[in-house]
């Protein structure tokens, strides 16, 4: 299984943290201090670190886009999850809304004590990202490596 959780993790992950940065640019913000928000998370001192937070950052990122990953793969590879493997648009769609939920509603006002609820803005932006650039590729990657693989 660990193929699949790579290859979701490395595509999602990348094509998450790239809008990210997109969005970053346009509302006139640094790439690295976002990078370094990321990694306060788990690190707190991160933004005081420089190009090391900054890569701390992506590498928390990349941390728990794995874990979306493997949480996906797993459950997407039990015998009585079939729907998971034959629906990966539905099952994708589903969920980035779960991972969607469980981020902003849960992770982060927790973590960063921000109020909730989001801004319609942030809520739009960010279900773009968990919908269509985290949970159809997991779901749609992981989908295509199972069916070509015996679990």
């Amino acid at each position: 299984m660990l193929r699949p959780i790579a290859i979701a993790t490395l595509v999602a992950g990348t094509l998450d943290i790239l809008f990210a940065m997109i969005l970053t640019v346009a509302y006139g913000r640094e790439i690295p201090n976002m990078l370094r928000y990321v990694a306060s998370g788990p690190f707190p001192a991160a933004t005081d670190m420089g190009a090391a937070g900054a890569g701390l950052g992506l590498l928390v990122h990349f941390t728990l886009m794995g874990i979306m990953a493997s949480a996906y793969v797993w459950f997407a590879s039990q015998p009585r999850r079939e729907h998971l493997r034959t629906m990966p648009v539905r099952a994708g769609i589903a969920y980035g809304l779960v991972t969607y939920a469980i981020m902003n509603w849960v992770v982060v006002p927790l973590r960063f004590d921000t109020p909730l609820p989001p801004k319609p803005l942030s809520i739009a932006t960010q279900l773009f990202a968990h919908i269509v650039l985290v949970g159809i590729p997991i779901a749609l990657l992981a989908a295509r490596q199972l069916r070509t693989r015996a679990i």
